[in-house]
């Protein structure tokens, strides 16, 4: 069974088409949704994640239809918007419980789940440190450990390094492929080529329609990535040499 199935995929602000025909399937690992600026990424998060709904095409997650059960699809579900959502008054431990206890998980196991989850983004140690003392690169490991809490198959992430630095976005990028490693289905949405590895599968949007979805190091045939994918999207890019 595949974690992630989206197929025949539509969604129209007005006369716009956003989404057209939007198909693929993901197993657990790394998949890259590769696309410029504009190419519908985050119209594609919000249908996931049920902010947005249309009656053009289906989303199953791990087997649960999103239409038909929404609570039990988005119960799989684990996602990191691009807008940061952290409380900064809050402890990084607070944020962790606050956000556990939405879904429905309180005591003993709100902490068991929340420590375990910040061991995961290597956050164990500032779990008593106010969210706004933080810099940029650690509320992201947080938001992503905070969006582990309740176990999802699915993780999503939508340009979760945006605004930052080299170096954090190497350490977020390299701490989200270990939790690919270890099983888990992610979906991480960029424009920037240097997030990738060769091992990861890419699916490249452009003008809200799939041009591709392989492996990235056939999808570059020994070409740099970025060249492709600027051929690809008739696009100028700011993104770097793929990661071999």
């Amino acid at each position: 069974m595949t974690a992630l199935d989206v197929s025949d995929l539509c969604y129209s602000y007005g006369p716009k088409r956003a989404l057209d025909g939007v198909s693929f399937a993901l197993r657990p690992g790394f998949t890259a949704l590769l696309g410029p600026n504009g190419a519908g990424k985050s119209t594609l998060f919000a249908l996931l994640t049920r902010l947005f709904v249309t009656r053009e095409g289906r989303i199953t997650v791990a087997g649960h239809d999103m239409a038909r059960e929404p609570r039990a699809a988005l119960s799989k579900i684990g996602v990191v918007f691009q807008q940061p959502t952290l409380d900064l008054d809050m402890s990084v431990m607070r944020n962790m419980r606050y956000f556990a206890a939405l879904h429905g998980i309180a005591g003993r196991e709100a902490v068991r789940r929340s420590e375990a989850a910040l061991a995961q983004l290597g956050m164990a140690e500032r779990a008593d440190e106010k969210a706004r003392n933080l810099n940029g690169g650690h509320r992201r490991r947080m938001e992503i450990a905070r969006a582990l809490i309740h176990q999802p198959e699915v993780l999503l992430l939508d340009e979760p390094t945006v605004g930052l630095d080299f170096e954090s976005r190497q350490a977020i990028v390299d701490h989200v492929h270990g939790l690919a490693k270890a099983g888990l289905t992610v979906l991480w949405a960029t424009h920037l080529v240097d997030e990738i590895a060769d091992g990861d599968d890419v699916v490249v949007l452009h003008k809200g329609r799939v041009l591709a979805h392989e492996p990235a190091s056939e999808l570059r045939g020994g070409r740099p990535l970025a060249e492709v994918f600027i051929e690809m999207t008739g696009q100028k890019s700011t993104a770097r040499e793929g990661r071999g």
